[in-house]
């Protein structure tokens, strides 16, 4: 270890040993990258510098033994005074308890101090919209982006129906052909927990669609993914966020363009015109709103015309494109 010599200090040298053995875990079994064991090592070296304090010496195998949950959040709330976010502590507890837990399993020291702790709560952040002309841009340059077309017509395909449908990735991915979105028809949508929603669908969306079918060279049978990789396979998430790192790489778009930003920005922009939030939190069927259950007493045809009304890129004709940004 680089600060050996600083973890002797406060340690006695069976636990400098069950440190040692810890840290050759994670690089040989685990095969944790290196700031991540920098990070694990710098998370240790604070839990014993103030345990050495509240102690009154050197950390031992004993002293591990007899920690109390109490010893836990009081490092914890030491931190948290020193500034360090929850995001921080949340990693700083998972590295104490990979140590406690590698001691466990020989024999070293229980973690029972560890196991009444619970993980610090993390603010959950989401993603920034795009405006409703970035959002146009990004969708009107995935075809052109891309040399093999129908390629371009897949991602244009996937970015149109995350947007204007507000499906999650792996959603719009886990779509077969035969759950294809037809003009004037909803989309059958099963989502987190195998919670079900019902989404009615854009022309734009099923004319985005339509062009990548019929321009994709794989036969796409009714029970098989919607979405091909270049090789025939299921598109991945990962092809999709490539794809769109690309596209806002040339469009000088903010990192903070992603697909999910897509999903995001159907709800703002939603929103933005109006829309009313209870349609919309039931279009998203977000986990933490209303189940399936309760979606069935809203009524189907002004949950159309709020979402037809309101989303910026609907069109007035049946078969038109979205109107532009």
């Amino acid at each position: 270890m680089a600060d050996g010599t600083v973890f002797l200090t406060i340690m006695t040298p069976e636990t400098a040993r069950a440190v040692a053995g810890w840290m050759r875990y994670l690089t040989s079994e685990k095969r944790l990258a290196e700031k991540t064991l920098e990070a694990y090592q710098r998370d240790l070296r604070q839990f014993f510098q103030f345990l050495t304090g509240h102690l009154g010496g050197p950390v031992g195998i004993a002293a591990l033994n007899e920690l109390r949950p109490a010893d836990v959040r009081g490092f914890l709330a030491a931190r948290r005074r020193s500034g360090t976010g929850s995001r921080s502590l949340a990693r700083q507890l998972a590295a104490l308890r990979s140590f406690m837990n590698y001691c466990d399993r020989r024999g070293l020291a229980s973690t029972s101090a560890f196991s009444a702790v619970a993980t610090p709560k993390q603010q959950k952040s989401l993603p920034r919209a795009l405006s409703v002309s970035d959002a146009a841009r990004l969708l009107d340059t995935a075809t052109a982006m891309n040399d093999e077309g129908w390629i371009g017509r897949r991602d244009e395909a996937v970015l149109t129906l995350l947007y204007g449908c507000g499906l999650r990735i792996g959603e719009a991915l886990g779509l077969t052909r035969g759950q294809a979105p037809l003009v004037g028809k909803s989309l059958r949508v099963r989502g987190k927990g195998g919670k079900e929603r019902i989404v009615p669908v854009l022309p734009a969306v099923t004319d985005a669609i339509d062009v990548y079918i019929k321009a994709c060279p794989f036969d796409l049978a009714t029970d098989e993914p919607l979405f091909r990789g270049a090789r025939g396979g299921a598109l991945q998430p990962a092809i999709v966020q490539k794809a769109v790192r690309r596209l806002r790489a040339a469009l000088g778009l903010d990192d903070s363009a992603t697909p999910h930003a897509l999903r995001h920005s159907f709800a703002t922009h939603l929103l933005g015109k109006g829309g009313d939030l209870r349609t919309i939190q039931e279009l998203l069927g977000h986990a933490s709103l209303s189940t399936t259950q309760t979606y069935t007493h809203i009524d189907a045809e002004r949950l159309l015309d709020v979402y037809q009304s309101a989303h910026p890129r609907a069109a007035t004709g049946p078969n038109s494109r979205m109107t532009r940004g």
